[in-house]
Order: structure tokens, then sequence, then C-alpha cells
């Protein structure tokens, strides 16, 4: 609806920049500029609870996973609505120096630094697509999240060949098989870690993890936190 509203404006965005003029984009504000076609071909950052929808409009833009500001050719796109301060300070370091930068992040209370929205993206699951085999799949990892479950097992229930089952399953997800199983068991221990004062050990095993190292080396790739820090940013009982 803000994209056919505002169409109008799409040629004058055009015009600027094929003049030279840089352009940025806030928030979901990076559907509009995907609209333009200035971001074909390019990577871009936008709000992660609307990732998988923004892939589905504009399959030919490089969108980042987490990514708080992304910059290409004089386009710039940042992550959720607040992630606008830290586009302003790279706009900033960028056209001053970082001296600069480090004396406005400290007066606005600004995390200079933080590159990723990992710490607060919800894992919902891409279920947005027509495969049945998959959603199946996709249901059984959710119902499975404290067995070891491997991509054969997962293939053999659906009745899928498991070439043919990863092939499907990285294209309507974006996720490996692996992946996409990491960020569902994950996202378990990451609710379990905010409402509950299980130890590690606990969690991990819950949510099918035998390797303390395996475990918390996954647990960061994919929130940017070890599990303690994770547990002392979002569960009000550990600071008590």
């Amino acid at each position: 609806m803000a994209i056919s509203t505002n169409r109008a404006f799409i040629p004058w965005l055009q015009d600027q920049y094929h003049q030279g003029v840089e352009i940025a984009s806030l928030c979901l504000g990076t559907f509009f500029l995907g609209a333009t076609g200035l971001l074909d071909g390019k990577k871009c950052s936008t709000h992660w609870g609307f990732i998988d929808q923004f892939r589905d409009m504009y399959p030919e833009i490089d969108v980042q996973d987490g990514s708080i500001v992304t910059e290409e050719n004089g386009l710039y796109s940042s992550g959720g609505a607040n992630s606008y301060w830290n586009l302003l300070l790279h706009l900033v370091e960028k056209y001053t120096d970082r001296e600069t930068a480090i004396v406005l992040a400290k007066y606005f209370a600004i995390d200079i630094d933080r590159n990723s929205q990992s710490a607060f993206t919800i894992f919902s699951g891409q279920k947005r697509h027509q495969d049945e085999a998959v959603k199946k799949a996709q249901e059984l990892i959710e119902e499975m999240i404290e067995d070891k479950i491997s991509v054969e097992a997962l293939a053999e229930k659906v009745a899928v060949g498991r070439r043919s089952f990863e092939r499907r399953f990285k294209r309507v997800t974006n996720n490996s098989v692996l992946e996409y199983i990491q960020r569902v068991k994950v996202e378990a221990a990451k609710r379990s870690f905010e409402s509950t004062m299980k130890n590690i050990s606990e969690v991990m095993f819950d949510v099918g993890y035998s390797d303390t190292k395996a475990f918390r080396t996954t647990f960061k790739k994919i929130t940017g936190l070890t599990p303690n820090e994770y547990r002392n940013k979002y569960n009000k009982l550990s600071q008590n």
C-alpha cells in the first residue's frame, strides 16, 4: 500500500541517484527503495522480521540476514527502526572521522559498533511456501526439539530423496536443513534463558545438544551473544 501510494516518487529517486545523490533507507523503507530497482544485484539491510517477505518481493536483491547497516554504491540501508542511529553514526564517521563519531555515540548513548540484529531476532521459520514435504519436515523439526535430528531421517520421514530434499529445503527456506535445525533449537534455548534459571547444561540437553562447546558456538553464531550474555540481557531474574 505504501509503495503504491508513493509510486510517483520512484522516478524522482532514480533521477537523483543517477545524478550522483546518495540515498539512505531506514527499517522498512528498504521496501520502497527496492521498488526503485536501484538495489537490484546489491546488498541491503531491513528489519529482521520482514526479511522473508522482502526476499519474496525482491529476489534479485541480496538482503543481509541480521545486518544493522549496509552500504553499496551510494545506497545505504538499516535494520530495525532504532538502527537509524547506527546508520547516522556510519555516515558521520564516513564523512568526518572516527573521533567525531565516537563523541556523538557517547553523547547520545549509542553502541557505536553494534552491527547485528541477531540478538533481537525471533525465529519463527520460513513457511510462506507451497512445498508440503518441506513444511512437514519443518513441523517435525519443531516437534523433535529434544532429539538429535539427521537430514537422512527427515528425508526418509517425508519420503523424498536426500539430495532433492536438501535442494528443495534450501530453495524455499533460504536455510540448509542443518541451519534450520540449529535455528529452531537455539530459538527454544533463547526462550528458556529468557524465562527460567536453568543452567546452560540443562538448556543444552533440553534442545538436543550433548556437546557444550558445539552448543555455545552455535548459539553465539546465531545470536551474536554467548548463552550467559543472552541470559543477562533478557532474564530479569538473573539480575536480582
